[in-house]
Order: C-alpha cells, then structure tokens, then sequence
C-alpha cells in the first residue's frame, strides 16, 4: 500500500555492476543511497527492499541498509515458474497454464516446501525446473508473500516498471537520437519534474554560488 504521490524518481543510464573485491559501489548504487537519504529512508521505523532475485540487488541492500526487509517481487517468481511450466509441456500446451496457476498458488500462499518438492522432483529430467528450485530456495526468505501481505507491504515491483515507462520509455520514441549525455540530462529532468522537485531543484541551484558561477562560465 502507498500513500498517493508518494513515488519519487531518479534514473541515468549507468552501470550496476560492481565485483565483491570493488573499493567502491557501483555508480547506480551510489544514486540508490543518494535519493534514499534524501526520502529519509534511512531513518524509516520499517524498511523495505524488493528486488527480482539477482544477488547484487541483496548485496547492494544489505551493505547499506543493513536491517531492511527484502522481499523477491512476487511477478518475477511468476515468471520463472511460468518458465518452467513452458518448458515441462513445450509438447502439450494445454498443460501448462493450469500447472503454471497452481505452483505460482503455492507460492503466493506461502507453500514453499511443497513448491520445491515439485520442482525437484522433474529436476532430473527439465533444466528450468532445476534451476527454478535454486532461485526459490536461495530467496525463500524473501518470499514470505502472506506475511508481507498481513503487514501491508508491497510484493510487486509494479511501480518501478511503470517509472520506467513514464521516465526512460518516453526516450524511446520512433526517430529519436540520444547521447548519452544527451540523455541523462533529459532523465535527470523528467525525474526532477515527477517527483515534484522541479522548483526545489532550481531554488537550490539559485542559492548556491558555485553553481551559479558555473552557469555562467
């Protein structure tokens, strides 16, 4: 649940990657810190991460936000087990949407351990299947869906993959060119603007020398 207009946005295109070894994080884990410090995140009574199961995504959240709860956005789980349903009937397609609805039931209803002991029980014969049951099993206690839901936390992802239409999708348009700088500086506006920080943003640059000095250089 989300209290109207609370959504805030930053967007660029860079890098996420980083390696265990790296001094420092990677440029997009730096933007994550920056607009969560400045939404007061850290200081948040009850904190939460969701990502897709990518282990960078948990590795970023808990270096920073040691403590918060992470949960595996529940439309992605769906997705690796519609895969595997695909991939278990590619010879019967009329078998795979209602397996596909009653493992993505079980797991919605919090029924892991069943979840994985279908999915191991073709693992020997389907590779997806195999795979399935390491992602589940590696991110299971991420994948509290009920007890998120008894807490009114958000299990979806949804509102992250509509600011990517809304902010980065609108540079996609037929006949456009981009640099990259090009670009960013458009993202940086637009997010700027929908986050409702558009004349923030120039009454602080107004009030900085620096920056006005900048400008007019």
């Amino acid at each position: 649940m989300r209290d109207p207009g609370s959504a805030s946005y930053t967007a660029a295109i860079e890098s996420a990657a980083s390696r265990d070894t790296d001094p420092d994080p990677s440029e997009f884990a730096r933007r994550m810190r920056r607009e969560a410090e400045r939404r007061g995140f850290p200081l948040a009574r009850r904190r939460v991460i969701l990502g897709d199961g990518a282990s960078w995504i948990w590795r970023v959240a808990s270096e920073d936000y040691p403590g918060a709860i992470q949960i595996v956005d529940l439309w992605h789980a769906k997705e690796q087990l519609w895969g595997v349903a695909k991939a278990l009937f590619a010879h019967d397609k009329a078998l795979v949407e209602p397996w596909a609805d009653a493992r993505c039931d079980d797991l919605e209803q919090g029924r892991v351990d069943g979840l994985l002991a279908t999915l191991r029980a073709h693992a020997g014969t389907c590779e997806e299947a195999g795979k399935c049951a390491g992602y589940i099993d590696k991110n299971r206690s991420r994948m509290r869906y009920p007890e998120y839901r008894a807490q009114g936390l958000c299990v979806g992802s949804g509102v992250v993959e509509s600011g990517c239409r809304t902010v980065v999708g609108r540079l996609k348009h037929s006949g456009m060119y981009w640099t990259v700088s090009g670009a960013n500086a458009i993202l940086a506006l637009r997010s700027c603007v929908l986050s409702g920080n558009y004349e923030d943003f120039w009454a602080e640059r107004a009030a900085n020398p620096c920056v006005q000095a900048e400008i007019q250089t």
